[in-house]
């Protein structure tokens, strides 16, 4: 193998329609693992408001006196560990917006908005659209987020980006903006006749029965600004961008990074409408296992097949799930445990576009290839 990882042998998922149902997966799992609990999902929530304000508050008090070349080191790991907590807050929202927080909607979207909000994440605006990913996952025509390159339709600027700056280059971006393009101009999203963003209650992402609540979303994101200009006139632009808008971006490239990575694999299949299913679609997902990261991100990227199956299911049964499910789903499963940093080059290198096979009977089921 080079060190690209070119010649590598990836043993494809199957992309036929699986000898199993939903019901028979749901079957093997144990009732409980189904089991909303208010009380241990606020418990989650209050042990990572309490490490951020931890983290916040050593940062404030010992790191902002710091002079160089001690400083050079010690905001970096700030911002490192600082965001990855903040990371496991925003994904306690995301998993309101799947319902996923108690059995109550209102509590559910409550808390989803308040945490997002403070975060300046659209809670609403980006759970329609992300909603709309888990209801067509891995459809060419439907899917909403990480939409594969076509090999039929690239452009000479894509040959540029599949060459070893290009693919450095796609990584800086992606684990940096990725989701701030995402959210702002629909970047690596479906493609739309007019412009789309995750802020324009008239944009194409939305119904007109939800256009009221991304007015909800702007008007939480204004507020937020406004505290967050106050207190940058209060402390100075410098402290607030060093305490907290620093961590943002690496818990937002976090975001971007192991998403990504959870989608794309040389061994999972792509669909046209002649061959998608959401079955097919939804096992289509890689889980990885990214260390202690994994819990810190209340596992996330380590379960997420099962997440993809079952939306409403918390965060804390879905590793006890994913072990009774694959026996079920067999090869199906899907799960790589390379480090990040490998998985990330190596998925930038073999997962430039999709194609079909040639000679297959089969044309509606497109792999990631990278020769041009």
């Amino acid at each position: 193998m080079d060190s690209s990882g070119q010649n590598e042998f990836v043993k494809r998922a199957p992309s036929g329609t699986p000898p199993f149902t939903l019901g028979d997966v749901k079957k093997a799992i144990p009732p409980h693992c189904f089991n909303r609990s208010l009380i241990r999902s606020f418990y989650y929530l209050f042990v990572d408001l309490l490490i951020i304000s931890l983290i916040f508050y050593f940062a404030a008090t010992y790191i902002i006196p710091l002079k160089a070349p001690l400083s050079y080191v010690a905001w970096p790991v700030y911002w490192m560990v600082q965001g990855s907590f903040v990371l496991g807050f925003w994904l306690l929202g995301h998993e309101s917006g799947h319902q996923g927080f108690s059995d109550y909607r209102w509590v559910n979207d409550t808390v989803g908005y308040l945490i997002h909000t403070a975060l300046l994440c659209p809670y609403f605006s980006w759970k329609y659209t992300h909603g709309r990913h888990h209801i067509h996952a891995n459809s060419i025509e439907c899917e909403t987020s990480y939409v594969p390159r076509i090999k039929s339709k690239l452009s000479y600027t894509d040959q540029i980006l599949n060459t070893p700056p290009g693919r450095l280059i796609r990584l800086v971006i992606l684990s940096t903006i990725g989701w701030t393009l995402y959210i702002c101009f629909n970047v690596a999203g479906h493609k739309y006749d007019t412009f789309a963003n995750h802020f324009d209650p008239k944009s194409p992402l939305y119904k007109e029965s939800e256009r009221v609540y991304i007015l909800l979303s702007d008007l939480g994101l204004v507020v937020t600004s406004y505290v967050l200009y106050k207190v940058a006139m209060a402390q100075g632009f410098t402290w607030l961008v060093l305490l907290y808008f620093c961590p943002l971006m690496v818990a937002y490239g976090y975001l971007a990074v192991i998403t990504w990575l959870n989608h794309t694999h040389k061994a999972l299949p792509h669909y046209d409408s002649t061959e998608w299913d959401w079955l097919r679609g939804t096992l289509a997902t890689m889980d990885r296992d990214f260390g202690i990261l994994n819990y810190i991100f209340h596992h996330l990227s380590d379960a997420h097949v099962v997440h993809h199956l079952f939306t409403t299911m918390p965060h804390y049964h879905v590793t006890e799930a994913t072990k009774y499910i694959k026996p079920v789903l067999g090869e199906y499963y899907q799960f790589d445990d390379a480090p990040m940093i490998k998985a990330m080059w190596r998925e930038a290198t073999q997962c430039f576009y999709v194609e079909t096979d040639e000679g297959e009977n089969n044309k509606g089921v497109y792999w990631f290839n990278n020769k041009m």
